[in-house]
């Protein structure tokens, strides 16, 4: 009678899914993030800290974007995987989430035009689709640098980095990679015709300009098999001067690209922008017709709390649920959400800081901060 008591109150983000051949006790998958912890490219220990607080038995955890090529790089110490140093320094953060019990995956990016010369290669012009240039950012004042159009002689090379990138982060002990197919990045930057002005093979049309994700996520699958593998795709979202004059078919034709794939393990995919409606946030839940369309498991992101998570797992519109900055500010959220517990609040000002604590493995667990409720009730 308990144990169907506890089924019976258990709330959607807290019931047990399969995902291909993994075991999930909860829906709750921790975002990728930009973290910028990773002294000269390679990960270091306090990231083991960092991922093992936020992991739970079968709970699943997506790394943050992790560069595959020395041109990859457009944020400041990020990490990479694109040699044999970077691949034994993952080894220790992987091992420490999975004694948690907890899945990983390792999330392949290439940023392309969003970077700067002082992050490439011997300063060269970072790589993209076009030669336009990334208009600044006017809220951080980032300037980017003019990028080149890169041949499509090139392009191959390219997709080899890709496919190292994922059998190196198997190596390192990843349960499986994500690929980065949204906000802006280089990706991004052929699949959206906002973005692409090519006159080539990639360029002008919707199966040119995502030929180049296609041939990339086939060297990964080929690589690792498609039960490594999922993608992350934003559509509607405009990132770095990255938007599509039709989403929806953008989307949709990348749908029917991955389902070309048996077992291909899911699609991760950003809601379009939020609204704020009286006062309360309103998330569009523009992506069901993906989600019915998508054969694998469906992941939403995209400023999801509590309340709409549950709604959404509810009424059958996601599988999962990715958090980003409710995650970063409470790393035992799964837990949180079950309870009910009030949540930490997120400090913007350390998301992109390089301090290995502060702003990283310094945020409360729910029984510390309990501990300290008493003290001061005692006090």
């Amino acid at each position: 009678m308990v144990q169907q008591a506890e089924t019976e109150a258990a709330i959607p983000l807290t019931t047990p899914y399969r995902m291909g051949q993994l075991e999930l006790s909860h829906r709750v998958v921790l975002a990728p993030m930009t973290r910028c912890r990773s002294y000269g490219n390679v990960p270091q220990p306090h990231a083991a800290v960092y991922y093992a607080q936020r992991a739970t038995r079968g709970g699943v955890l997506i790394s943050e974007g992790t560069g595959l090529s020395t041109t990859s790089q457009g944020f400041p110490e990020m990490p990479g995987v694109w040699t044999q140093e970077q691949v034994e320094a993952w080894k220790p953060i992987v091992d420490a989430v999975h004694r948690k019990g907890a899945f990983f995956f390792c999330q392949l990016g290439h940023v392309g035009r969003a970077s700067t010369n002082e992050f490439q290669p011997d300063g060269q012009a970072p790589i993209s689709s076009t030669d336009e240039q990334i208009s600044p950012d006017a809220e951080s004042g980032m300037v980017y640098s003019k990028p080149r159009r890169l041949r499509a002689d090139e392009i191959p090379a390219v997709v080899e980095d890709f496919r190292r990138a994922a059998r190196n982060a198997v190596e390192a002990g990843f349960d499986g990679v994500e690929i980065h197919g949204a906000h802006g990045m280089l990706l991004e930057q052929f699949m959206k015709d906002g973005a692409n002005d090519r006159t080539d093979e990639y360029g002008g049309s919707l199966e040119n300009r995502c030929r180049f994700a296609v041939e990339v996520i086939d060297a990964v699958v080929r690589e690792v098999g498609a039960h490594r593998v999922g993608i992350k795709l934003s559509p509607f979202a405009d990132d770095m001067d990255c938007e599509d004059s039709d989403p929806v078919a953008l989307g949709h034709y990348m749908i029917q690209q991955l389902n070309k794939y048996e077992g291909f393990l899911y699609c991760h995919m950003v809601e379009p922008r939020m609204a704020i409606v009286e006062g309360h946030r309103q998330i569009p839940r523009g992506l069901l017709q993906f989600r019915k369309a998508f054969n694998g498991t469906f992941i939403v992101a995209g400023g999801y709390d509590r309340e709409e998570g549950n709604k959404a797992l509810g009424e059958h519109y996601a599988d999962l649920i990715a958090y980003g900055r409710l995650f970063l500010a409470n790393p035992d959220l799964p837990k949180r959400f079950d309870l009910d517990a009030p949540l930490n609040k997120y400090d913007r000002s350390t998301f992109y800081t390089q301090d290995p604590v502060v702003g990283y493995t310094d945020y409360r667990f729910l029984e510390d901060s309990n501990k300290n409720n008493q003290s001061s009730t005692q006090a």
